[in-house]
């Protein structure tokens, strides 16, 4: 497992029975987290002087419970900055745990013999494009949704990258990757974080265990003659982590060589002292 445990800001405080009681900076926050299915009691006192709470609903969905939360406030790691805040669905505008496959691709980066041209698919608020853009690349941001375009745009800004070369596009990203490669524009690094569920611009269906290989196949073809790392994430709790690192040797290592390897990601969890896990990574990478 890699587990992002450099964080100041943001801590896993307790989790037990659905639930996590989080810290985020100086506010006190509790989500589901339907990895809990323990039930160790709601020891820490957060449990009881939260500042929000996502409560589910018994037809789907849910609402925030808010009683001292503002919309958007600061969090740090390490150099970056990152607005974060109650959004729709239980999100804070980050998931954290991704802070091990930043520090992961910020050595890649950082010890390139080249600048790298990287691409971040299903990019989000861009914590992945901040630590890359930071590290020294170029980078190309792609997510469907103008708002999480925006919300990228600001973290880059908090971070000292308002003038950072990093292109910024609202766009389907499977419609993207094909218009690239058309183009024959071509990255030495890759980054994509599908999602589980979702619907394309015409209504298509996009389920992650039946279209993922195809979109990593189609993916592949945006690869420079000399790329550095691809980095596949996956939060669908029904995919065994293999499945991703056998993905990556049938499409990268057969084309370019290199190395593939699958982990959980996980968070420490103070109250208990273990780890929480939080989805999988695959990483596959080549030296040099």
């Amino acid at each position: 497992m890699w587990v992002a445990d450099k964080w100041k800001d943001i801590e896993v405080l307790d989790c037990t029975d659905g639930e996590k009681l989080e810290r985020w900076g100086d506010k006190i926050v509790v989500r589901p987290e339907p990895q809990a299915i323990w039930q160790t009691g709601q020891k820490h006192r957060g449990w009881q002087t939260y500042d929000g709470r996502y409560e589910r609903s018994n037809t789907g969905g849910g609402q925030w419970v808010k009683k001292d939360m503002p919309e958007r406030w600061q969090v740090h790691y390490g150099d970056l900055a990152f607005h974060v805040g109650p959004m729709n669905f239980k999100h804070m505008g980050l998931f954290p745990e991704q802070a091990a496959n930043w520090d992961f691709l910020r050595e890649k980066i950082s010890t390139a013999s080249r600048p790298l041209e990287v691409l971040n698919l299903f990019a989000y608020t861009g914590g992945a494009t901040v630590a890359a853009a930071k590290a020294g690349a170029n980078v190309c941001h792609v997510d469907a949704a103008k708002g999480m375009v925006a919300w990228g745009k600001e973290n880059a800004k908090l971070s000292g990258l308002e003038n950072a070369p990093i292109r910024w596009i609202v766009d389907d990203c499977i419609k993207f990757v094909q218009r690239e490669i058309r183009r024959g524009r071509r990255y030495d690094g890759i980054i994509m974080d599908p999602p589980s569920y979702g619907r394309g611009p015409g209504g298509e269906i996009w389920k992650l265990e039946d279209n993922l290989y195809p979109f990593v196949e189609l993916v592949s073809g945006v690869l420079s003659d000399n790329p550095s790392f691809v980095i596949i994430n996956s939060y669908t709790t029904g995919l065994s982590p293999s499945v991703l690192t056998y993905i990556s040797e049938s499409i990268f290592v057969k084309r370019f060589g290199g190395s593939s390897e699958c982990r959980e990601l996980g968070l420490p969890v103070t109250e208990s002292g273990l780890i929480l896990p939080a989805g999988a990574t695959c990483r596959w990478q080549r030296e040099g």
